[in-house]
């Protein structure tokens, strides 16, 4: 606590308290955004870049509907975890210029999630029912990122980003060519996540080291795999 001054800033007004804010407050904090993330009430800033539904857009078949509906619940998934591995990873950083740079990605990846639950709901399906598990692992993975310095800090966002990336473009070629409003929203996450990669590595970023790099693959590997049923 320290004192303030009186709302008429004179030497006799009666002193205010302001509460400085601690690392509990921030982690009740973080505790807080995670809940409106997971339950999808989170703010974002950007239009989907789908428009709204419109009577000429191509209906889909029952099996392309499903199909869509995993591919999308996976990239909805992915963008969890991007959330809360930046938001762990910038709770922690100490630099506060490449702070909010982690910080203003994640709110970028929020207008994704908010665009992938959308296009969820059109084709009447759901998110992942694990999306609190890869919220959590993700958040955890930020925090133990954070803790090998600003370079390796940074090399963590640039090779999510890079993964997703690839990820991204493997959707734009499985999604069904008639699938104009899912094709819109994965192509604007993957030119955003481009631009994540490209702000890390201006900041910084290093090459992670291959078994890191692996490891992040294979995890992947697992959390598309059961995203998508699940």
């Amino acid at each position: 606590m320290e004192p303030a001054a009186g709302a008429d800033g004179g030497r006799g007004a009666a002193p205010g308290w302001r509460r400085r804010m601690g690392r509990l407050d921030a982690v009740l904090a973080e505790a807080g955004r995670a809940l409106r993330v997971l339950d999808g009430s989170v703010s974002h800033e950007r239009a989907n870049p789908a428009g709204p539904p419109a009577a000429d857009d191509p209906a889909l078949s029952d099996a392309e509907s499903r199909h869509t509906a995993g591919l999308m619940r996976v990239n909805h998934v992915g963008e969890i975890c991007a959330q809360a591995l930046y938001r762990g990873q910038a709770l922690l950083c100490r630099d506060e210029g490449i702070r909010r740079v982690l910080l203003r990605a994640a709110e970028e990846e929020v207008d994704h999630l908010a665009w992938c639950r959308q296009r969820l709901d059109e084709l009447h399906s759901r998110p992942s029912l694990l999306n609190p598990l890869w919220y959590a692992g993700s958040f955890g993975l930020g925090l133990l990122a954070s803790r090998a310095g600003i370079p390796y800090n940074l090399g963590f966002m640039a090779e999510t980003e890079r993964q997703v990336e690839e990820h991204l473009d493997g959707h734009l070629s499985a999604l069904p060519d008639r699938d104009r409003r899912s094709r819109r929203i994965v192509t604007q996450m993957r030119d955003d996540e481009i631009g994540h990669r490209n702000t890390a590595e201006d900041h910084g970023a290093v090459p992670l080291p291959a078994p890191v790099r692996g490891a992040m693959r294979l995890m992947s590997k697992v959390m598309t795999t059961t995203a998508y049923r699940i």
